[in-house]
């Protein structure tokens, strides 16, 4: 997080990318956002308060955010008029127990979906239009088919005005034509192109011989 505090970062798209292994800082980034826009860092919308509800995290107690006029009035304005979500994969579920079925959220039981569909329920319902929707590895438990709509959603809401910041480690998401793509790593924050991501080379080489990563997993005599 020292290259946040000395550098900043700034978003030059309205989809922005943050790729990088686990421990890299993606989450408590989207977790601090969250914090400083006035959204529950465990998931949830601008303004409303629920039983999960706690602390700050240290970023987001220091973090500064320049919100546009829009920005400002879609995150500050009057509560009923708010446009903000941040979708959690690791807490989604426990959101649902206290949120489903009230006004502004989403009308269908979660229990009674797969997994999957649960997620795609609450996404098609809440990240829409105009409005700040953070996501914490929203691909968790979407099949390939699931993510190639979710990237058709991220960019319907990119083009109704909408700026999504999504931490995520799919190599389907991160394709999104004109996304900024941002990489986290032991160099810090750097801008990158979808195809340049280490994260793209490693798919490329375990698609092509598998055998080469499995025999190491797997403890195989590589002799």
């Amino acid at each position: 997080m020292s290259h946040l505090a000395k550098h900043g970062l700034t978003l030059t798209a309205p989809v922005a990318f943050l790729i990088g292994e686990n421990g890299s800082g993606k989450s408590s980034i989207i977790e601090a956002i969250a914090d400083a826009c006035g959204i529950n860092s465990a998931g949830g919308k601008a303004g409303t308060k629920y039983a999960s509800t706690g602390p700050a995290t240290p970023l987001g107690e220091v973090i500064e955010t320049e919100l546009t006029t829009t920005g400002l009035r879609l995150l500050h304005g009057p509560r009923t008029k708010r446009r903000a979500f941040f979708f959690r994969a690791e807490t989604l579920f426990n959101l649902a127990q206290n949120v489903s079925g009230r006004h502004g959220f989403w009308e269908e039981d979660l229990t009674e979906q797969s997994h999957g569909e649960g997620f795609i329920t609450v996404l098609e319902r809440m990240v829409s239009g105009p409005g700040l929707y953070l996501m914490d590895e929203p691909e968790a438990a979407l099949s390939f088919q699931s993510c190639l709509s979710l990237v058709g959603l991220m960019n319907r809401v990119a083009r109704q005005g909408g700026q999504i910041i999504c931490a995520t480690h799919s190599p389907i998401l991160a394709s999104l034509p004109a996304a900024q793509i941002l990489e986290l790593g032991d160099h810090g924050i750097r801008t990158s192109e979808w195809d340049k991501l280490q994260l793209i080379d490693h798919w490329r080489r375990f698609l092509a011989k598998p055998h080469f990563y499995l025999r190491y997993a797997l403890d195989e005599d590589t002799n």
